[in-house]
């Protein structure tokens, strides 16, 4: 009988604990009349994500319009230090197919991360894409939040002669279900900051299996570079899928050709029919590269721009997002 009651006190303090464990996440939420979003904070101690692949603001876990959530938990794993245990529309900054300063780091030396810091560079033959790098320095985090508004600002110092201060804005716009996210990279340093950036685009739009309800709609003719063989099909201007991608790991991946130079090309929509919901995305910027990747859980086209900014200069960039709903099938 004494154990049994034990038993039952441990049940009834297990929510509890769950809601302890997730609020020592530092967040934060914002609200207008057609959306609700929230956001895991950057914190090198607490934070809910410390990777180093994906920089460290705009971390959405969940996004609501009109009883569909966009955002969420899409992997079966979570380690605040895994590469990818990250959701939302969240970026990385490239340099090639590593990152600014790794070239001529040498071992032991550190190289940057734009939005995660200064990164110990190992004794290794190439930049692991989807490693964990030892943090030297975090620079400094700054984050003001409003009632429909976030911004995030991460300023960083490097020896070698780099530094910035890069600034993301996440708005809502007033009473309307659209998100702008602003970019302003600042160049305070003695060398150029030359990189590319994208955006992954973890949509888990109400937990629907990715299947033939689901669809990418592109504004240019489309073309695959790899054969997606009976899971998905790339035909004019539609990715769909054949059959529904299976769970453990069976994955659509292509890079995207057929854009063009200019920016109406960055311009996207994702509809899921069962679901009822779409969204549609767009950028300021022209493309660089268009890389697209789905597993069962998730469907994300992942969009490049190029970004450079001399020393003492200045550069900016925004996407916007239109959620909206459909018919259900």
């Amino acid at each position: 009988m004494k154990y049994a009651f034990l038993l039952l006190v441990l049940l009834a303090f297990i929510p509890l604990l769950s809601s302890l464990r997730a609020a020592d996440f530092p967040e934060a939420e914002i609200s207008n009349r057609a959306i609700r979003a929230k956001f895991y904070l950057p914190d090198p101690d607490r934070g809910y994500y410390r990777g180093t692949r994906f920089e460290w603001s705009g971390i959405i876990h969940s996004l609501q319009y009109e009883g569909h959530e966009y955002f969420g938990v899409w992997f079966p794993r979570y380690d605040p230090k895994l590469h990818d245990a990250i959701t939302g529309p969240v970026e990385e900054f490239r340099a090639g197919e590593a990152s600014i300063g790794y070239a001529e780091a040498k071992a032991g030396e550190t190289f940057v991360r734009i939005g995660v810091g200064a990164l110990r560079k190992p004794d290794e033959p190439a930049y692991r894409v989807f490693g964990t790098y030892d943090i030297v320095d975090p620079g400094k985090w700054t984050v003001k939040t409003g009632r429909d508004r976030i911004e995030f600002v991460h300023t960083l110092t490097h020896p070698a002669g780099y530094a910035y201060k890069y600034t993301k804005i996440v708005r809502l716009e007033k009473d309307r279900p659209e998100m702008v996210i602003e970019h302003r990279l600042k160049n305070t340093g003695k060398l150029p900051l030359e990189t590319s950036q994208y955006n992954h685009n973890f949509f888990v739009i109400d937990g629907r299996p990715t299947g033939p309800d689901a669809v990418v709609i592109f504004p240019f003719e489309a073309r695959a570079t790899r054969d997606l063989g009976d899971k998905a099909l790339v035909a004019g201007k539609r990715l769909s899928y054949l059959r529904e991608l299976q769970p453990k790991g069976e994955s659509v991946f292509t890079e995207i050709e057929g854009f063009g130079p200019s920016s109406a090309d960055y311009d996207f929509r994702i509809e899921h029919r069962k679901a009822g919901a779409g969204v549609r995305f767009t950028g300021d910027q022209p493309l660089s590269k268009l890389v697209f990747w789905s597993i069962r859980t998730t469907l994300c086209p992942e969009p490049y721009v190029d970004i450079r900014v001399a020393p003492g200069k200045e550069t900016s960039w925004k996407i916007r997002y239109e959620f909206y709903t459909l018919p259900k099938k």
